[in-house]
């Protein structure tokens, strides 16, 4: 992670999901795990920002865009960003038709899902 933040001319682009309990938190994840397979940015861990871990906390204020990942409303990784008063993007997987706790999530939903906020992030200037 330590090339995340180097000053180099490439904008940082750091990834943050949920990774709940649920199917929803399971997709954010797998989400963001492809969204770094396919170089949108880089995963980071959202619980070491929940812990206050200062180290994950100033890589966040050196981001160029933090993307923060949603399994459902209740909005953990939101949450924390917000209490921490650092700048991100928030998604949430329940926003493409995702139902907690009643939706399968096969291979095509998480492709689905991957492409459409890799749309949204990248067009959304970030």
């Amino acid at each position: 992670m330590e090339e995340c933040c180097s000053g180099s001319d490439t904008p940082t682009r750091l990834l943050y999901a949920c990774s709940g309990v649920a199917n929803t938190g399971y997709l954010a994840d797998s989400v963001a795990r492809r969204l770094m397979k396919g170089g949108t940015g880089k995963m980071t861990c959202l619980a070491a920002m929940g812990a206050g871990y200062s180290r994950f906390i100033e890589d966040a204020k050196k981001a160029d865009c933090n993307i923060v990942i949603d399994g459902c409303p209740i909005s953990c990784g939101k949450q924390i960003f917000e209490k921490l008063g650092l700048p991100f993007n928030h998604y949430k997987t329940t926003d493409y038709g995702i139902e907690k706790g009643k939706t399968v999530i096969t291979e095509e939903i998480m492709r689905e899902v991957t492409e459409k906020l890799k749309g949204e992030i990248t067009n959304g200037g970030c």
